[in-house]
């Protein structure tokens, strides 16, 4: 049986999905975690020795699992075991690597849930359970994410509280990319609880229709 899969993807950089996933993992210990990093093989234009992933990039996209290769202290990684997870798998690719890295990656869960940090693979493999993370003051949005916005189904905003005019501001900037929120659910920080919550319920709730 495949492991329910929840997304956690992001509007921009920096905007806190790694915060939201280790949360969630911490409400589900035991549950799995994956990282998606994309790279190109030329220099990243950013310091190298921080982030550019380039010496990695080969003709199949890299999967390293299991504690020994992916954890280090202050990586994104390293933080997914820090908050319980029972298996960490770390996924280094192109563009064009995504869909075949991630697939990879899901076919090494062993676990009932798996979290996956990332955006352009949704355009790929579907989520049962898809979380976009943005913040307040958001200025752009990534063409990456932009193309999945259909698929989501929540909304959360990191490092604030519910406040109306932030809910506006947001819908107007989702609103310049010709997507609209509608019904979507927006979660703010006092409502981590609530979406940990609604995760579970989706994923009790694929697990009942499983043969």
């Amino acid at each position: 049986m495949r492991a329910t899969l929840i997304s956690i993807s992001g509007l921009s950089s920096g905007i806190g999905k790694t915060t939201v996933l280790c949360e969630l993992l911490r409400r589900a210990p035991g549950w799995e975690a994956i990282k998606v990093s994309r790279g190109h093989y030329r220099s990243c234009g950013k310091n190298p020795e921080a982030c550019c992933i380039s010496p990695l990039l080969g003709e199949k996209p890299l999967i390293l699992s299991g504690r020994a290769a992916t954890y280090a202290p202050g990586k994104d990684t390293g933080r997914y075991w820090e908050a319980g997870a029972s298996n960490v798998h770390w996924v280094v690719c192109t563009s064009e690597q995504v869909e075949e890295g991630v697939s990879s990656a899901l076919s090494r869960v062993e676990a009932e849930c798996v979290l996956v940090e990332g955006t352009s693979f949704l355009k790929y493999i579907p989520a049962d359970y898809s979380i976009m993370v943005t913040d307040a003051y958001i200025s752009q949005i990534k063409s990456s994410a932009a193309r999945v916005m259909e698929k989501i189904d929540a909304v959360f905003v990191s490092g604030m509280e519910a406040d109306n005019e932030i809910l506006a501001r947001l819908q107007a900037k989702v609103a310049e990319r010709g997507y609209a929120l509608g019904g979507l659910p927006v979660y703010f920080e006092r409502d981590l609880e609530r979406l940990a919550l609604e995760v579970k319920d989706r994923h009790r709730a694929r697990l009942s229709t499983v043969p």
